[in-house]
């Protein structure tokens, strides 16, 4: 049963890194695949509704209000004004929320035309991830571990419409689930991240088994 405690988990910076993530994300949507009897109809989701569940993965896997800000605020810098979204969230939010974001981040542009080729951000996301510390681990699996369980109820709505929705189609995103699998779990052993690793490792094995058996 839940207790209250007088040294709060969420204070202030909490509730900012919720508003400036609302102010930053607000237009943006996730779509995803409903079934109403037997009808197939595209719904649009508030891409807020991803950010609350990374955030909230991170603090269930045992996160600082620090760690779970950053999650809020995870996808801002790529998605949402590049360099100067990063230096915005260090003043508001300070160093250390600002450099878990930068390290769940693959560019720092402000122009998506300028970005590089997504196989190759990919490629040196991996990399950094090697030696990523606990804190950026920690809040980048929250955020994968969504995303792969996304795709698995998608896979289950769509079949293979579901990868359509990617500009990188099927087969590189496999292999960037793969890939940060098994980063991970080299990465994760022995730190605060190991349980989330371990339960998206699992789910990555799942999204695996789909593709063989619907091939």
């Amino acid at each position: 049963m839940p207790h209250s405690t007088s040294n709060p988990i969420l204070n202030k910076r909490f509730n900012r890194a919720i508003e400036l993530a609302l102010e930053l994300h607000r237009r943006q949507v996730r779509k995803r695949a409903i079934v109403h009897r037997g009808n197939r109809a595209a719904a649009e989701v508030p891409y807020f509704s991803h950010l609350m569940i990374v955030a909230g993965t991170v603090l269930d896997y045992g996160g600082t209000e620090a760690e779970a800000a950053a999650a809020l605020l995870h996808d801002s810098v790529e998605d949402q004004g590049g360099l100067p979204t990063l230096q915005r969230i260090r003043k508001s939010l300070g160093a250390e929320v600002a450099r878990i974001v930068q390290g769940c981040t693959d560019s720092l542009e402000t122009d998506d035309s300028r970005k590089e080729p997504w196989k190759l951000r990919k490629t040196r996301y991996l990399q950094h991830l090697e030696g990523a510390d606990e804190s950026v681990l920690l809040v980048s699996m929250a955020d994968k571990l969504h995303n792969c369980r996304a795709a698995l109820r998608g896979l289950r709505r769509e079949a293979e419409r579901y990868w359509l929705r990617f500009n990188a189609g099927k087969a590189q995103q496999l292999w960037y689930y793969r890939a940060l699998a098994e980063v991970a779990q080299r990465r994760g052993k022995g730190t605060r991240a190991e349980e989330l690793v371990n339960d998206f490792v699992l789910c990555v094995a799942e999204l695996a088994k789909r593709r063989r058996g619907g091939e």
